[in-house]
């Protein structure tokens, strides 16, 4: 039998646990490292938030690089490829995909237009919506991006981040005002987010668009970082709305969490 049978290399094992691939469970670990890191890093940094060997790392990203899903930068760090936009892409799709049909749920209950939303990167994108069944209804472009500071689904996103990972996204964005009801301070911001973490749900009252309300809730559990909300004219969106509106909100998310965390699993 030729010694190329007999024999795999370590990286190449089973782990004993997962029944999986070491070498591919590491590249894709290095890849959200990477992703959690902002795109950018270099070998000492991934060996030092990874613990693995700097050999191990340079063998694994040269494969990756070779294959179009890191680049190396010309000061020689890392950042990630061009080939997982498209796989990026069509994930979000097929997310929005498994998300419509909780999301025809929310309008049969609530009346209102239903959005899901994703963190990319520091921007919000929205990647499903299903409209109310109301004349007058709030109409979100799948696909739109928006700063987070002036959202419902921005908040509720935001919300479950550290305040000093939400304090550099708002430096790096900065916090425009769309409308003069917008937080534009990170300090009132951070507050908010308090005010989020203690209800439960996060909301938009006239933040992004004048005379609109969004109410949102974020996703538990969800493979990437993901939100739901709920938007409507600000007179039907009322605080008597709300008080029916969240709970059905947090079931939908309890509900979709499940059925994305199986999809993954």
């Amino acid at each position: 039998m030729p010694s190329s049978s007999a024999s795999t290399t370590d990286a190449a094992k089973p782990t004993s646990g997962s029944g999986g691939v070491q070498s591919l469970e590491r590249a894709f670990d290095l890849l959200e490292r990477m992703a959690d890191a902002g795109g950018e890093v270099g070998l000492s940094e991934l060996s030092a938030s990874s613990g693995l060997p700097l050999p191990t790392i340079h063998r694994l990203m040269r494969t990756l690089v070779a294959c179009g899903y890191v680049r190396q930068q010309t000061n020689r760090r890392y950042a990630l490829g061009p080939r997982l936009i498209r796989l990026g892409e069509s994930a979000s799709r097929l997310l929005g995909t498994w998300a419509r049909p909780y999301l025809a749920r929310l309008v049969d209950e609530t009346g209102e237009t239903a959005n899901m939303a994703l963190l990319d990167g520091d921007e919000v994108v929205y990647v499903a919506q299903v409209p109310s069944k109301h004349s007058m209804r709030m109409f979100t472009e799948v696909g739109r991006r928006v700063l987070p500071h002036s959202t419902g689904v921005g908040k509720a996103l935001l919300a479950t981040l550290p305040p000093g990972e939400v304090r550099e996204l708002l430096a790096r964005t900065g916090m425009p005002a769309a409308t003069d009801k917008t937080i534009t301070t990170p300090d009132r911001f951070l507050a908010a987010l308090d005010d989020v973490r203690a209800a439960g749900y996060a909301v938009d009252d006239n933040e992004q668009e004048i005379g609109v309300r969004c109410l949102a809730v974020p996703i538990p559990g969800s493979p990437t970082a993901a939100a739901i909300s709920i938007s409507g004219p600000a007179g039907r969106v009322t605080e008597a709305a709300t008080d029916r509106i969240v709970p059905v909100l947090q079931e939908v998310a309890g509900a979709l969490s499940e059925v994305l965390t199986n999809a993954t699993s």
